[in-house]
């Protein structure tokens, strides 16, 4: 499935070259880094030493010492993810997290076509059946382990059988969007862990890609992108976004006929359109 030009991932993740961390800072102040986050690489340190994590990149590339990363993004999710620079904006941010006071704006391509949002209100706990302990799914309230979940998917655009979708957070859970779209049959593309086989996950970390993943996927990493971070429901004046990455704009252009600057249109309608709706639920004036 996987098209001719596309670039496969290698059996080792690639390190990060000195000269593109630059590239990916979106923000450096006194106070934050912020930064684009590639769809390839690990956030936390590794054992193949400082530059095959976003972590040990900045360490050793910008000279960032002390550094809090406010909530973590999987390997192959990309876009915004904050470091703060000082234990003092670490804590605020933290506990800023842990009463979701942060606007957070998910963008995903999904297998099938959404004509409409949906709400998928279900509790997640952990896939017991899974050939991976990180594994989640839907399961009965009440279940050990079970905790509430909420996402709501909000279509942009529908065509060829795929949907590019806004995603609503309503809680924060581990794998919330993957497992809430594989409960809903729309399962996020290129998804190795809650697509159509989950035993490609572990597959892909023994092996490399295989020819199954070449066969089962159309893409190479899960199609899913964090598009922006609001920080002013938190009290701090800061706006982040992350644009439309390359790869998936690649994707959705040859699968999908749309084109990378109407996906990033329908992409900044979403976020600001989300956003300002969280900021009035928290009572602060929108100042997009």
């Amino acid at each position: 499935m996987i098209h001719a030009t596309e670039a496969l991932p290698p059996a080792e993740a690639p390190l990060v070259k000195p000269e593109d961390l630059p590239k990916w800072v979106i923000l450096s102040d006194e106070r934050l880094l912020v930064i684009d986050k590639p769809g390839w690489l690990v956030v936390h340190p590794s054992k193949n030493g400082p530059w095959s994590s976003l972590a040990g990149a900045v360490r050793e590339g910008l000279g960032v010492e002390t550094i809090r990363f406010i909530y973590r993004l999987d390997r192959e999710t990309s876009g915004v993810i904050i470091l703060a620079k000082d234990e003092a904006t670490g804590t605020r941010l933290g506990k800023a997290v842990l009463k979701r006071r942060i606007g957070k704006a998910y963008v995903v391509l999904l297998e099938g076509e959404l004509t409409a949002p949906v709400s998928v209100n279900q509790p997640l706990g952990p896939d017991l059946a899974a050939n991976v302990s990180v594994k989640s799914r839907v399961v009965e309230a009440g279940t050990v382990g079970a905790q509430e979940a909420h996402t709501v998917f909000h279509p942009l655009a529908a065509r060829n059988g795929f949907t590019l979708a806004g995603v609503e957070l309503l809680t924060g859970r581990k794998h919330q969007i993957r497992a809430h779209a594989e409960w809903l049959q729309h399962r996020v593309v290129g998804d190795k862990l809650y697509g159509p086989d989950p035993t490609l996950y572990l597959e892909f970390a023994t092996q490399g890609w295989t020819a199954r993943h070449s066969a089962l996927l159309p893409i190479t990493r899960q199609a899913l992108h964090c598009a922006a971070i609001d920080l002013r429901s938190a009290g701090m004046d800061y706006l982040l976004r992350a644009p439309w990455p390359e790869d998936l704009a690649r994707f959705a252009e040859r699968s999908m006929g749309l084109a990378a600057t109407e996906a990033q249109a329908l992409v900044d309608e979403f976020v600001n359109r989300h956003l300002q709706s969280s900021l009035a639920q928290a009572g602060q004036k929108p100042s997009l």
